[in-house]
């Protein structure tokens, strides 16, 4: 039994992503976020439960592949779309967060270098920092999300080494970018409440940059 709950898990992440793009297509796509939140918690639980059950399998890779396109690829891409179709008659722009998403995804699935630290945008990160844009309290205009559709499609599949939330261990030493990263998350959101959010993304590109600067100085 014990061997099927990551895959439940993983499933769960699934149906709240189609749930999410249903809800987005026909309901309020300003909630697109929530669902995001949540599907990344069973994301999150998935990866989590095959390390602690020892459960690991091709298929709950393959599967979780498929609940990440969904939740964090074709949603997000929805999403941008349901925004432009307010301002803008190139609204279609939004599917490239779908195509780029499933190269990502292919990418990584074919690369066994990112334990530690992962090349490119994850697919959960970007759909956070584009679903969390309602955030900043205003409508931005049209050539701004359409630039931000564009940057975030480079930045899936781009060469930029990005810091792993994944602890050996708890200390501050060898984990110093982690633990700045954490912090100063929980500082700037004490701060600057829930306009954060959307900043919260391009915060951990920033720390992540400089933590590789700094380690190719040392």
């Amino acid at each position: 039994m014990k061997k099927h709950i990551p895959n439940i898990l993983t499933s769960l992440n699934l149906a709240i992503g189609s749930a999410g793009i249903f809800y987005v297509l026909t309901t309020d796509y300003n909630y697109a976020f929530y669902f995001v939140i949540v599907a990344g918690v069973f994301d999150f639980l998935d990866g989590f439960a095959a390390r602690l059950l020892n459960v690991k399998s091709e298929m709950g890779k393959e599967l979780d592949s498929l609940a990440d396109m969904v939740s964090f690829g074709l949603l997000p891409a929805f999403y941008m779309m349901k925004m432009l179709d307010n301002s803008s008659e190139f609204y279609w722009i939004g599917l490239l967060i779908a195509i780029f998403s499933a190269l990502r995804l292919a990418k990584f699935n074919l690369d066994d270098s990112q334990l530690d630290s992962f090349e490119g945008l994850p697919t959960p990160a970007n759909a956070i920092m584009l679903t969390s844009l309602l955030y900043l309290g205003y409508q931005l205009p049209e050539l701004t999300l359409i630039g931000i559709v564009l940057m975030s499609s480079l930045l899936l599949v781009s060469k930029l080494r990005l810091i792993a939330l994944k602890f050996r261990s708890f200390g501050w030493r060898g984990n110093e970018a982690r633990w700045i990263l954490i912090i100063g998350s929980i500082l700037l959101f004490l701060v600057f409440r829930w306009t954060f959010v959307p900043l919260l993304i391009p915060f951990y590109i920033v720390v992540s940059i400089l933590s590789s600067v700094t380690l190719k100085r040392g």
